[in-house]
């Protein structure tokens, strides 16, 4: 566990709910405990959600649902306030963390100081993150109250230079650059930490190591690095995933390992790419429960598109009703018996064969 969790896990854990909700929340960790022993297909209430205050976004990403086939068909909007703060008042005794982040950028949504204000008065110990790709007009300036509030900010950084501009179109690295370094230096002196986040495609796997010296140069303390997703890229062929057990890939993993281990001051949290990968290795059938803007629940932040697949709507009910809905029971049923639902089709936590990394 990294600091940076163990910073979280000692905030969560100074900051629970009192009184009333403290039982509530300690009974409904107890009752998931009892969920998950009998193989029960119902949920307790989630310690974590992820909300999408919107899908509007500012640029157009190769490497982004949005710009294929499903994220083509979407409908787009905000997610209204009053309804925001209902999901909250529903969920805030049971949460440990919360998500503000979407198909969007998180930052186009003018309210959001309203609604982490509003969290932070329910509990100052639910954990906030976002995500963005911090190169909107003043993005400095709509940034500035939230930090200190916000938790983890994370920032999406698909290569350095070229390689970026051509992967994140509209954007300019300069741009980022810019941004990231003020931002850095002001997330210093607050208790917000800043994680960089490097979706890995052919067109940028050789920028990893790079990163991580960027990080460090930049003052970024956390990095991340996720496989391109193709569950919702109507485009490309499954068979995309065979370059991640090509040679070239492998010398960059190592060449990645080798600058980690040379770059003390940058934690790279997720790059294990190994394991063997089912159906069952997804764990959004029962956590990180994603609500999109218009108040569908869809089973995950790869395909997050309700014309596709939901279980209901929160505006409508409750979201315990929709997270124990027959059609997500149904779907809980598929992993029980690790059968791959047709909608996660190419999904990488699925169709990706352990990555073998050999050592040079």
């Amino acid at each position: 566990m990294n600091k940076r969790k163990v910073k979280k896990a000692i905030k969560r854990l100074t900051n629970l709910p009192r009184g009333k909700y403290f039982f509530l929340y300690v009974f409904n960790k107890v009752y998931h405990l009892f969920l998950k022993t009998v193989k029960s297909t119902r949920v307790a209430y989630p310690s974590t959600i992820m909300m999408e205050l919107t899908n509007h976004c500012n640029l157009e990403c190769t490497t982004c649902p949005r710009e294929y086939d499903y994220g083509r068909s979407m409908d787009k909007g905000r997610m209204d306030v009053e309804s925001a703060k209902k999901i909250i008042d529903e969920v805030w005794p049971y949460l440990d963390s919360i998500g503000l982040t979407g198909m969007g950028e998180t930052f186009l949504y003018n309210d959001i100081k309203e609604i982490v204000d509003y969290i932070k008065k329910k509990n100052k110990g639910i954990i906030i993150s976002v995500s963005t790709n911090a190169v909107l007009p003043n993005f400095i300036e709509r940034v500035d109250d939230l930090l200190g509030q916000i938790d983890t900010i994370q920032v999406s950084i698909d290569g350095l230079y070229d390689v970026y501009n051509q992967i994140r179109l509209k954007s300019d690295f300069r741009i980022l650059d810019n941004n990231l370094r003020i931002l850095s230096k002001k997330a210093a002196k607050s208790d917000t930490d800043i994680m960089l986040n490097m979706v890995v495609t052919k067109e940028n796997y050789m920028h990893m190591p790079l990163l991580v010296e960027y990080a460090q140069e930049i003052k970024v303390e956390y990095l991340d690095f996720t496989l391109f997703n193709l569950a919702s890229v109507t485009d490309i062929e499954q068979s995309y995933y065979s370059f991640y057990q090509s040679s070239e890939f492998n010398y960059a993993l190592n060449e990645l390992e080798e600058t980690i281990s040379n770059t003390p001051d940058v934690i790279v949290t997720k790059r294990k790419f190994s394991t063997d990968n089912s159906f069952q290795k997804c764990s959004f059938p029962w956590t990180h429960f994603y609500i999109c803007w218009d108040g569908y629940i869809a089973p995950c932040c790869a395909k997050p598109f309700p014309k596709e697949l939901n279980f209901g709507n929160v505006f409508n009910t409750n979201v315990i009703d929709v997270l124990n809905s027959d059609s997500y029971q149904r779907f809980r049923q598929l992993w029980f018996k690790n059968i791959s639902p047709e909608f996660c089709n190419k999904c990488h936590f699925i169709n990706i064969e352990p990555i073998k990394q050999n050592s040079k």
